[in-house]
C-alpha cells in the first residue's frame, strides 16, 4: 500500500504544477490582451465630436455587449463540462482569455471596416450638412399635398438647368463654326488668288513665248535657208 500511495502523491504534485503553470500562462496572456486593449482604447481627447458618430460607436459598443453574453462563462462551460469538472479555476481562466481574445477580434475587424469605408469623415459630414441646414436663413421645403405640383418643383428647376447648360454649349458651338467658316473663307481667297497669280503668270509666259518666236522668225527668215 505504500508503494502504491507515493507514485500516487507524486503524480498529484504533478499534476498540480502543471496546472500552476498553465493558470500563470493563462493569466499572462490575459494580462497581455489586457495592456494591448487598454492601448487601442483611444484617450479622451481623441473622442469623436460628431453626433452621429457617438451614437454610432455606442451602438456598436451595446451590440457587443449584448453578443458577449452569448459567451457566457455558463455556456462556455456547459460546451465544456467535462473539463469544467476537472478543473473549474482553468477552465475561468480559459474562458477569460476566450472572451479577451474575441473582443479585440471584432473591434479590429469593425475598425478595419470604417477605415475601408470612411465611416467617419462621411458621418461628420452629414452632422456639417444638418448644421448648416439648421443655420439656413431660408424656410426649409415642405410638401404641398398636390403630388403634381410638388414634383414639378422638384422636376422643373432641374430641367431648367440643364437647359441652360444645353444653351451655353449650342453659343460654343456656334462659335467655334463660325471661326471655322471665317478659316475656310481666308483658305478658299488664299486658293483663289493663287489660281489668278498662276493664271496671270501662265498668259505672261505664253505672251513672251510668242514675242520669241516672232522675233526669231524676222531675226532668221526662212528663205535665208532655202538651196
Amino acid at each position: 500500500m505504500e508503494d502504491v500511495a507515493v507514485p500516487t502523491e507524486k503524480l498529484s504534485n504533478e499534476n498540480s504544477a502543471t496546472q500552476r503553470r498553465t493558470d500563470e500562462s493563462a493569466k499572462e496572456v490575459s494580462s497581455q490582451g489586457v495592456k494591448s486593449e487598454a492601448i487601442r482604447e483611444p484617450s479622451s481627447n481623441d473622442e469623436p465630436r460628431g453626433k452621429r458618430l457617438k451614437l454610432y460607436n455606442e451602438v456598436i459598443d451595446k451590440s457587443l455587449e449584448e453578443f458577449m453574453h452569448f459567451a457566457s462563462f455558463d455556456k462556455f462551460s456547459s460546451m465544456f463540462h467535462q473539463f469544467y469538472k476537472m478543473n473549474r479555476q482553468r477552465m475561468e481562466n480559459i474562458h477569460k482569455q476566450f472572451v479577451d481574445e474575441l473582443q479585440r477580434a471584432i473591434k479590429d475587424d469593425i475598425r478595419r471596416l470604417n477605415e475601408e469605408a470612411s465611416l467617419e469623415s462621411k458621418l461628420n459630414e452629414l452632422d456639417k450638412l444638418e448644421s448648416a441646414a439648421e443655420n439656413s436663413p431660408d424656410p426649409a421645403w415642405r410638401p404641398s399635398g398636390v403630388p403634381e405640383q410638388d414634383f414639378s418643383s422638384f422636376i422643373i428647376p432641374f430641367y431648367q438647368k440643364q437647359e441652360a447648360y444645353l444653351r451655353h454649349e449650342l453659343r460654343k458651338i456656334q462659335a467655334e463654326n463660325a471661326a471655322l467658316a471665317l478659316k475656310v473663307q481666308a483658305g478658299r481667297e488664299r486658293i483663289a488668288q493663287a489660281e489668278h497669280q498662276i493664271s496671270t503668270a501662265a498668259a505672261e509666259w505664253e505672251a513672251s513665248a510668242t514675242k520669241i518666236e516672232s522675233l526669231a522668225s524676222s531675226l532668221c527668215p526662212a528663205d535665208v535657208f532655202d538651196v
